[in-house]
């Protein structure tokens, strides 16, 4: 059956070639965070989103990295190979392969296998036998976590791979799906991102985040970057006279100023409570100007922030939420709707467990009747999650 006509014809197996138009700095300077904000133009795609979407970005890899493999191999980059794993009609060139479709982290025992078995250096043979032992089995995990295949060519050049052998142990390059921080109201032909750029070292060597300096460092005016829509469960209510309780720190704030500015321009009735955290007010408040005018307007009705950093004793927004408890119970027996968004980790668990612990203490309910009444939350689509 064939698609419907008006059916966008940009997928994530064909995306469309987007334009950054602009980008910021939201950190400032003297965070230990570099948080940038990205618009990101849509005009002419024919693609729509809604709040509570994400953008789907596929990168490239930093160039120096694509040409150290290369010389590390002894290949020019013209050699054509077919990684199984991206299931090609044709051989690609090596350098494009390395460029734009493979990642260049994340190597397993596999290629430790391989090299022990085509090295011709007797002392690399002993240490690569030596991680493959049974008992190595930890520390095999640990010397590859701080480790990319770049290390391990460099480490051992007593193993000649051939391009194709290389390339088979390395995964397909993903994309990277980020939060939208617009409304289609306020934005109908742009997306706003709000990115951690990464950037860290291991085994003395400088890393970063593939995406995100993708778009902050290697993303020209006029460079194309490839992007899809990714459709959520996320997303505010369709009854606008219900409260929204949101919780996001850092980059995870992203989507509820995406709330905001859509609830705004719809003129929804209900009201909404933001809980942000970062490490400190002065450098890390992001789009802090923003809901300082929401406040002023009435679109923002409660703003609660924990700056962790700012103070001896650290203050997280499950601290915010419980010294609220009376209130936030309020709000939620008022039928108001409850949303998380950042790290899965620890923060959405540790406000999972502030959240049930409020719901029992505030309600009189016994643990089994709190976990009960989150249960029914969730059924109700009234405590919603977008972690990462």
């Amino acid at each position: 059956m064939s698609a419907p006509a008006d059916a966008p014809a940009f997928s994530k197996d064909h995306p469309f070639p987007a334009r950054i138009i602009d980008q910021r700095l939201l950190s400032q300077p003297g965070s230990a965070k570099e948080t940038r904000h990205f618009s990101v133009s849509l005009a002419g795609s024919g693609l729509h989103y809604k709040v509570g979407d994400s953008l789907g970005v596929f990168p490239t890899n930093r160039p120096e990295e694509v040409a150290e493999l290369l010389r590390l191999l002894g290949a020019t980059g013209d050699e054509p190979v077919s990684p199984a794993m991206l299931r090609l009609t044709a051989p690609i060139p090596l350098r494009d392969a390395l460029s734009a479709r493979l990642a260049l982290s994340g190597p397993t025992r596999k290629i430790v296998e391989t090299l022990a078995a085509r090295t011709t250096s007797a002392d690399e043979k002993a240490k690569l036998t030596g991680l493959l032992a049974p008992e190595s089995k930890e520390v095999l995990t640990a010397w590859l976590d701080e480790r990319e295949f770049v290390d391990l060519l460099a480490e051992f050049p007593g193993a000649r791979l051939t391009p194709q052998e290389f390339v088979d142990h390395q995964r397909k390059l993903m994309p990277r799906l980020y939060s939208i921080a617009s409304s289609p109201r306020v934005f109908p032909t742009e997306v706003h991102l709000t990115v951690a750029v990464v950037r860290y070292e291991t085994n003395h060597r400088d890393r970063v985040g593939v995406a995100s300096t993708f778009l902050s460092d290697r993303v020209q005016p006029h460079t194309p970057v490839p992007v899809f829509v990714s459709n959520s469960h996320f997303g505010v209510p369709e009854d606008g006279t219900k409260d929204c309780i949101m919780v996001g720190p850092g980059t995870g704030v992203a989507p509820f100023r995406a709330f905001v500015q859509e609830r705004a321009a719809a003129g929804a009735t209900g009201r909404n409570w933001l809980f942000f955290g970062d490490q400190h007010r002065a450098t890390d408040f992001l789009y802090g100007d923003e809901w300082a005018a929401w406040l002023a307007q009435g679109k923002l009705t409660r703003l609660d922030t924990a700056f962790s950093r700012d103070q001896i004793l650290k203050v997280y927004v499950q601290d915010r939420m419980r010294e609220n408890a009376a209130e936030l119970w309020a709000w939620l027996q008022g039928g108001a709707y409850f949303y998380v968004c950042g790290d899965a980790k620890r923060m959405a668990k540790d406000v999972d467990t502030a959240l049930h612990d409020i719901i029992a203490q505030q309600g009189g309910l016994t643990p089994a009747q709190a976990i009960d009444f989150v249960k029914q939350l969730k059924k109700d689509k009234r405590y919603q999650r977008d972690v990462y």
